[in-house]
């Protein structure tokens, strides 16, 4: 529960704390101080008791006078006597001929018995000063002074009692003080957040203002550095990206020239000898017609094939046909090579045509490594294919959404393994956009892909008639 609470309020609970901690040691030094101050003050009236009796005792000598009014203490108690403080002379047996007690203010403020207990094993209220009479050299008793500890743990509570309403009262004002000062110290951190939100929804261009605290613009300086040096790498990672990407499909055309030159051409006069061997197998060996047909067979299997894989390798120039025909075509060929099983769907809203050549032949490549699953691996009866053009919150850009959607097995392990899901992320993160691989909402995939396109990128093309 307690990281629940943002740091403002922490940090008040933490001053509060404190606070109530301060008050409490202060209470406890006045307490302290307040005993002290009672004994010494006790002490006092001790000694001045003893002094007074000891006149007392001295003039009976010198005056010869053996009346029996000692000890007398009203004199004393006249001039120092409180609530609940206590007078008396003691002999040295133990007796008390006097002793003269002030009476207890009566204000109907009885502590709790639980402080009453925890004051009297601290500060062991009551206990008595003492101090000898002496005459003619010879201890003939002691003062003998105490406050009744009811008396001493009453006060005390009225004391704490004053000490707990400033408590009561000044708490909560120092609170929202306080809280007021962090939430105007820290009202920087919002824009701290906001500036993490960014750069997590992959805004590297999002930069934090000066600050006035030391601490927040040390934070400010490294956020700033950190967010400069990942769209520096992230430029690089993306320029490298598009170059291996380009590398690779140079690979790719290379490799469709070096199967159609040199296999294709094995495989069509593979073709042209199982046909003359055929002609001459009716005339002379009609036994060898069915090995001579199988051969044939065979090529053209391998042959169509082969064109599968050219055509996978080599797809048609986008540049040429535009992105929408090129993928339209696509699709035919998938619905054609498989005879509806699954069925392959596509959709179009907005413009396509004035996309730059890299775009156009990344989405291109992006559709084609994504239907290969649903097709061969997801088990998918229908697969639909939509791509959008609309403009973004701020209409100053478009950004390009695609998506395909499967009846299949949901998040196959095949796509989100292998590296077709990793060429994919590779061609769109080149591209500065995003991609989504998960379950659908009524089962199958879904894959989603969104790239920005800037107005800059928008430029008229001319096409062939």
């Amino acid at each position: 529960m307690w990281s629940r609470f943002d740091l403002k309020v922490r940090l008040t609970l933490q001053v509060a704390a404190v606070l109530a901690l301060c008050f409490a040691a202060i209470s406890a030094y006045f307490l302290v101080e307040a005993d002290k101050a009672l004994h010494a003050r006790l002490d006092t009236v001790a000694a001045i008791a003893a002094k007074t009796l000891e006149l007392q005792q001295s003039k009976m000598q010198w005056a010869n006078n053996p009346r029996s009014d000692f000890p007398d203490l009203h004199l004393v108690a006249t001039s120092v006597m409180a609530p609940g403080l206590c007078l008396a002379f003691r002999t040295p047996p133990g007796e008390i001929p006097q002793r003269i007690c002030g009476g207890a203010a009566d204000e109907g403020n009885d502590p709790p018995k639980l402080f009453a207990d925890i004051y009297r094993r601290l500060f062991n209220p009551g206990r008595e000063v003492t101090r000898p009479v002496v005459a003619q050299g010879e201890t003939v008793g002691e003062a003998v002074v105490w406050v009744d500890q009811a008396v001493l743990t009453a006060d005390a509570w009225r004391e704490a009692g004053r000490m707990m309403a400033a408590l009561v009262i000044a708490l909560p004002l120092l609170c929202v003080l306080v809280y007021a000062a962090l939430a105007r110290a820290l009202r920087p951190t919002r824009l701290i957040r906001a500036g993490l939100r960014r750069i997590a929804a992959n805004d590297l261009t999002a930069r934090l203002p000066p600050f006035d605290l030391a601490e927040l613009s040390a934070i400010r300086d490294g956020f700033n550095h950190l967010a400069e040096s990942l769209g520096n790498a992230l430029a690089e990672r993306n320029e490298l990206t598009r170059r291996l990407i380009a590398l690779q499909d140079d690979e790719r055309l290379h490799l469709a020239r070096e199967l159609h030159d040199e296999f294709g051409q094995s495989l069509t006069a593979i073709r042209a000898l199982a046909a003359s061997m055929r002609q001459s197998a009716a005339q002379d060996c009609p036994g060898l017609l069915s090995e001579c047909d199988s051969i044939a067979r065979t090529a053209t299997d391998m042959t169509e094939t082969l064109r599968g894989a050219l055509f996978r390798l080599r797809p048609p120039d986008v540049d040429e046909l535009g992105l929408a025909a090129s993928l339209e075509g696509l699709i035919a060929g998938w619905n054609g090579r498989l005879r509806g099983q699954p069925r392959f769907e596509i959709g179009f809203s907005g413009s396509f045509s004035n996309l730059p050549a890299i775009v156009s032949a990344n989405l291109y490549r992006i559709v084609q490594e994504a239907l290969t699953n649903p097709a061969k691996h997801a088990g998918a009866t229908r697969v639909a294919t939509r791509l959008q053009m609309h403009a973004t919150d701020d209409h100053a850009a478009q950004e390009i959404e695609l998506a395909i959607d499967d009846d299949g097995e949901p998040g196959s392990a095949v796509v989100k393994s292998g590296m077709g899901l990793l060429g994919m992320r590779e061609r769109v993160a080149a591209l500065g956009g995003r991609l989504t691989f998960g379950a659908g909402h009524s089962g199958g995939s879904v894959l989603r892909v969104v790239i920005p396109i800037s107005p800059a990128q928008v430029t008229p093309m001319e096409r062939a008639a």
